[in-house]
């Protein structure tokens, strides 16, 4: 009876011989599988940054930080309304002219009585009142 000669990487089994398939098989394996779980995480962590920084912008509705003296317009309800800054000349119904800004707050009273119209928005981190008054075209 003959011993089996063990086989290396470069030389290939004789007609007959045993080879052990889970030992080389088995790193390469593990790596693709890593790599697969590493690939779909960062697909997934592109995607939730996508959606909450860049689509806001590509679609025009993320919220306007105007200065006083510019023109908006407030479009949308009552719970979620869309601002956007036009020109003071255009021609619409729903354009106002923002006379104060308050910084850091949500509180619509802090507008007192330079304004008809009080709106609180966010921006990212920043929370601002945009005190408005109706521009009569």
């Amino acid at each position: 009876m003959t011993t089996p000669t063990p086989v290396t990487p470069e030389q290939p089994a004789a007609p007959g011989e045993a080879i052990d398939p889970a030992e080389p098989a088995a790193p390469a394996k593990k790596k693709g599988k890593v790599l697969k779980t590493l690939g779909s995480i960062v697909v997934a962590i592109a995607v939730v940054l996508f959606w909450k920084l860049g689509l806001p912008h590509i679609m025009g509705t993320a919220p306007v930080h105007a200065k006083a003296g510019e023109c908006v317009t407030v479009t949308g309800p009552d719970n979620d309304p869309k601002v956007d800054s036009k020109p003071c000349t255009e021609k619409a119904a729903d354009l106002y002219k923002v006379v104060k800004v308050v910084d850091n707050t949500f509180d619509v009273d802090k507008c007192g009585d330079v304004s008809e119209v009080a709106l609180a928005q966010q921006l990212e981190s920043d929370k601002f009142v945009l005190c408005l008054n109706p521009v009569k075209n």
